[in-house]
């Protein structure tokens, strides 16, 4: 066989496609520091997140087309990598190092919109993502509990630290209140607390800040979309028809925020609440079924002793994992499309 080169490498993967975002992975530019050294040939695809769920689709196609293209190939070593999609108007309106937003919310209480929140940002830490998670929900801040975190380190350079549990970078106004205070806040209230938890705390460099939102659609999402650019949402809901009534208000009220609804998250799916609401409104409203999130009383157990099921292993933990990386496939490509 004569010597393979590096065009003849790239003509071949020029035929792989990016299963979402429907463009080869050379036109993308996702093909990086390309090697050969006799018959064996090693790259990088560079991908849009961390928690890709089809790194393994990209994997077996590119060893197929060169394969297929190459025939004397002996060996094919495929490493990844990736590199979040900033959007650029979170910088520009708000100076802090974060790449995306992404809102939880629900159009009503109870249905497990925190504890969905929690998860997605350790399930996107586990994938290798740098993940904050800012508890938004000022009337009912659990983020803390649920998250196993009693107080925050020290200040840093006159703003406030977040902490840092399960592999995630956390800020709540139930760190800045004491623990049984009732809050009774107008908008202007709420407005400059939101305010302070974006532009007062020290945050990290963030692939994604996971925000976990009041439920309904009232002061709090309207003054969150106005102090940052949301780069996404999804809204949870439970199976039953009440529940799934408000979900369809809550997916409206980003709308009209002009926030993109990334998709609709079935928690507490089985045998008590039903199962299939979820899906009904999703394919209602034109939107994808993220998940349906099991009913099990170990979600309960974790949260109260602040161990997300997403930071351990087993059935549970997977499931979690699951969303938090299609929920990442669903952000990438509206961010890439956006910033093309």
């Amino acid at each position: 066989m004569q010597k393979i080169t590096e065009e003849q490498v790239l003509k071949a993967l020029g035929t792989v496609m990016e299963p979402e975002l429907h463009q080869d992975i050379v036109t993308l530019n996702f093909v990086r520091d390309i090697r050969i050294d006799g018959n064996t040939v090693s790259f990088t695809i560079m991908l849009t997140t961390p928690a890709c769920p089809l790194k393994h689709v990209l994997q077996k196609d590119s060893e197929n087309a060169l394969r297929r293209e190459l025939p004397g190939i002996e060996q094919i070593r495929v490493g990844f990598d990736s590199q979040v999609v900033a959007d650029k108007r979170i910088r520009e309106k708000l100076d802090v190092p974060i790449k995306t937003i992404l809102a939880v919310g629900s159009g009503k209480g109870g249905v497990g919109k925190t504890t969905v929140a929690v998860n997605l940002a350790v399930g996107l830490a586990r994938d290798g993502a740098s993940v904050g998670l800012l508890d938004a929900d000022i009337y009912g801040p659990n983020v803390p509990l649920m998250m196993g975190v009693e107080e925050l380190p020290p200040a840093k350079a006159d703003k406030l630290a977040p902490a840092l549990a399960h592999g995630v970078w956390v800020m709540s106004m139930g760190f800045l209140i004491p623990p049984d205070e009732a809050l009774v806040w107008r908008g202007p209230m709420i407005h400059g607390a939101l305010r302070q938890l974006f532009a007062d705390v020290a945050w990290e460099e963030l692939d994604y800040l996971v925000v976990d939102l009041p439920p309904g659609t009232g002061d709090a999402q309207l003054s969150l979309a106005q102090l940052v650019p949301l780069t996404g949402g999804i809204v949870v809901t439970m199976p039953q028809a009440v529940s799934v009534a408000d979900a369809r208000r809550g997916v409206r009220a980003f709308q009209r925020l002009e926030v993109p609804v990334l998709g609709i998250v079935e928690n507490m799916s089985g045998p008590i609440y039903g199962s299939g609401g979820g899906e009904e409104a999703a394919r209602e409203l034109g939107l994808p079924l993220l998940a349906r999130l099991p009913l099990d009383p170990e979600v309960v157990r974790g949260s109260d002793s602040g161990q997300p099921p997403a930071a351990g292993e087993g059935e549970l933990s997977e499931s979690f994992r699951r969303l938090a990386r299609v929920v990442a496939g669903h952000l990438s490509v509206a961010q890439f499309r956006a910033s093309a």
